[in-house]
This record gives C-alpha cells, structure tokens and sequence, in this order.
C-alpha cells in the first residue's frame, strides 16, 4: 500500500476535488442520472466545499481523495475510484475521527459500498430518511459511531 499524506485543501485543490469527487461518484452512485450529477458537480465548490473543513488525501503528490467535516459529522468522503481499496478511505475517516471528533455521518442507502464501509468502521445505523436533504427520492442513512466500552 503506498503511503498516504492527509493536509488541509486549499483554494488550488478545488478542481482535482471536483474530478476525484466526480470519479467515486460515476463508481459507486449508478442511482444519480446524468443531470443528478452535473447539478451536484456544479454545486461542490461554492456550495458543498466552503461549508465543511476539507482534509486531502495524497499518495505521490497527487489528491487522490477527500473528506469534509463540520460539528462532529462527516459530510463527505470521496476517493478517485482509481484508488479504491488502498487504505484512502480509511485513512480519511480515522483522521476525521481523531482530530474532527466524528461521531455522525450519512450515507446514500443505494451505495451498499459505502455503507458496508461505515459499519466496519464502527459506525451503526440509528435512522434512515426516504428522501435527501433536497426532498429527492435518494434514501439516507443516519449513522452513529458506536460507543467504545
């Protein structure tokens, strides 16, 4: 596995955020259609990134993947769909966890990849929502990182 730098994103990295962003989308999103994506795709960088604290993920020098955080939640973890299984993912949410204080996140219900992640990282599901914050018919899951004894 190559080694992993994480920083924080500054104003230069928005357009490699928006392809890494849109690379684990078309992978693992089959629900969006086109039009989904481009109407998210134009929102990321005035809407979606400014609200979040933005931690990068780097393997060589290139931004490979993301996070986003803000009170306690992860609003966003993306990986370049090229780099799936390598430990990026990972690396993200144990840095939101330990240093973002995560506790909450949600997740698509029709991205099992991704759900399936969260719940062997600890996280339990504790709602779930028919629709997403637009009122579109994309189920959420609300997760909760289970306490540790």
């Amino acid at each position: 596995m190559a080694e992993v730098r994480l920083r924080r994103a500054d104003g230069a990295d928005t357009d490699r955020l928006v392809e890494v962003w849109r690379s684990a989308v078309e992978a693992t999103h089959h629900f969006l259609s086109p039009a989904d994506v481009e109407g998210f795709a134009d929102r990321l960088a005035h809407d979606y990134f400014p609200a979040v604290e933005l931690v990068v993920a780097e393997v060589d020098g290139v931004v490979v993947g993301f996070s986003g955080t803000a009170d306690n939640r992860l609003e966003m973890l993306f990986v370049d769909s090229a780099a799936h299984g390598q430990g990026i993912g990972t690396a993200l949410l144990d840095h939101a966890v330990e240093h973002a204080g995560v506790e909450e996140l949600d997740v698509n219900e029709q991205n099992p990849g991704a759900v399936e992640f969260y719940r062997r990282k600890g996280f339990e599901q504790v709602g779930r929502s028919a629709v997403d914050s637009g009122g579109r018919p994309f189920p959420i899951l609300h997760l909760r990182r289970r306490a540790v004894p």
